[in-house]
Parts: C-alpha cells; sequence; structure tokens
C-alpha cells in the first residue's frame, strides 16, 4: 500500500515559504502606485490656483534634523519622471531636483534639528518642519496636498497616505528636501567620521549602530531615539557637548529654516 502522508510534511510552496521584512513589502507596494496629477486636478476643480506638495525627509534618522519642503508645480510645465524620492537613484534625484527649483512656481525647504526633536518628538516636529516650508514660499499657496498628515494652518488640505508616491506635487517636494537633507548630513561626515553619514544619512545601519556602541552618540544624534540613548557616552563626547556650539562644516547648516526660491 502506498505510504500516506501527513498535512504537515507536505512541503510548503516557494511563496509560503519566502518572508519579506514589513519595509521591503512596503517598498513593493509603493513600486506599483502610479504617480499623477489626479489630486492636483481635483483641487483645481475646486477654484484653487496655487496647489503646494508638502512632505518631509528624515523622520526615521538617527542623526540630525528632519527636512521638509513645499512645491508648487507649474501647470504648464510637466517634469517627467516625478515619484517617491525613495524609489529613485541619487544621479536621478539631483537632476529632478533641479528641474523642480527651475520650474516650479515656488519651492521653499525648512528643517526642525534634533534638539527640538527631542523636545516634541519627531511626529511634532515633522509637521512643524512642513508648515515652515509651507510659511517660507514666495507665494501663499491656497491648496495643500500633504503626505500622510494634517498641517496646523487654515489653507485647505487633504493629506494623503503615500502621497509621495501618488501625488506629482508631493513627489516633487519629497525630492528636493531629500537631496537636499542628504547634502546636510554629508556635510557633517568629516567632523564625525566614525559614523559613516556620507553613506548612510544618519540611518539606522549596522555600521551606524556598531560606531554608536563603539564611540557613543554625537552631540547631533537624536537623543530620544532609543539607538542613540541605549549607547554609551565617551567622555570625550560629553566634552565636546560642554562647548554648547558644534563645529558647523563650510556649506552646511545644522537648522534649515528658510532655503527659498520662486520664478
Amino acid at each position: 500500500m502506498p505510504k500516506s502522508r501527513s498535512k504537515s510534511s507536505k512541503s510548503k510552496s516557494p511563496a509560503a515559504a519566502k518572508k519579506i521584512s514589513a519595509s521591503a513589502a512596503k517598498l513593493c507596494l509603493l513600486k506599483r502606485l502610479r504617480c499623477t496629477l489626479k489630486f492636483e486636478k481635483l483641487a483645481w476643480a475646486t477654484g484653487a490656483k496655487l496647489i503646494a506638495g508638502v512632505d518631509e525627509v528624515g523622520r526615521g534618522s538617527l542623526f540630525g534634523p528632519v527636512v521638509a519642503a513645499a512645491v508648487i508645480l507649474d501647470p504648464s510645465y510637466r517634469i517627467r519622471g516625478l515619484r517617491d524620492s525613495k524609489l529613485l537613484p541619487k544621479e536621478r534625484r539631483e537632476e529632478l531636483a533641479v528641474r523642480i527649483r527651475e520650474h516650479s512656481i515656488a519651492w521653499a525647504i525648512a528643517g526642525v534639528d534634533s534638539a527640538r526633536i527631542d523636545q516634541i518628538n519627531i511626529y511634532h516636529a515633522s509637521r512643524l518642519a512642513m508648515l515652515h516650508a509651507v510659511q517660507q514660499l514666495a507665494l501663499q499657496a491656497d491648496y495643500l496636498l500633504v503626505d500622510a498628515v494634517k498641517i496646523d494652518c487654515d489653507i485647505p488640505q487633504r493629506k494623503i497616505i503615500h502621497g509621495d508616491a501618488l501625488s506629482a506635487s508631493i513627489a516633487a517636494a519629497s525630492i528636493i528636501a531629500k537631496v537636499e537633507r542628504d547634502r546636510m548630513i554629508s556635510a557633517w561626515d568629516p567632523v564625525f567620521p566614525a559614523y559613516a553619514l556620507a553613506s548612510n544619512k544618519g540611518y539606522c545601519t549596522r555600521r551606524h549602530l556598531a560606531a554608536l556602541r563603539e564611540h557613543g552618540p554625537s552631540p547631533l544624534h537624536r537623543q530620544s531615539f532609543a539607538p542613540v540613548w541605549n549607547a554609551p557616552t565617551p567622555e570625550e563626547v560629553l566634552e565636546f557637548m560642554l562647548d554648547e556650539v558644534a563645529p558647523e562644516p563650510e556649506g552646511s547648516d545644522q537648522l534649515v529654516t528658510s532655503i527659498v526660491e520662486a520664478e
């Protein structure tokens, strides 16, 4: 008689056996979404003329500011290739950032530094950076498309989950915010070389965590984030913090408050 096989002994299908992380699953989802002017057209239909897309970058970083941008695209000029900045290679992001600055009606970038993040938490700091970016626009927007959150202002707005993957205006804001923040964090790399900031931009990589365990946090790390406050603080870092103001590399700002341009 043929031997019976129990249900538990059956081999699992490759799809069932393969597990992916939550971040990888989210990335797969974002790649399937299409970035269009759908939400901008809905806002235009209400009579809005100056529609600003708003987004932030750096929320999950362990180091430095969270940076936000607001962008009012020119309806008469199409910038091809806009999508979530996380899905774009570095070179393409930088090319698009130049075109966004050149051809948008207005754009602005603002940030909230690590000390303020520790005071009010990263969620409120992100919303504050977004608000500052909107306020710094040379032309006041009459409608906002915001990635995932609501901003504390009187301008009519719509929050869009995965907005940087769905709305061209939000994607444009995501791109110029990321390019600017990457530049800022890379400028700190020579000051704090142990953390490899130029390569990880302050995010939670294995090398960054190893550096935190070995050297402790720098004065610009977010002390309220668990991987940072769990790390030991060596004596030389404490002495550095007593100086109150860290040395600032040329061409970099610890806190972006108003980087604004409009045509």
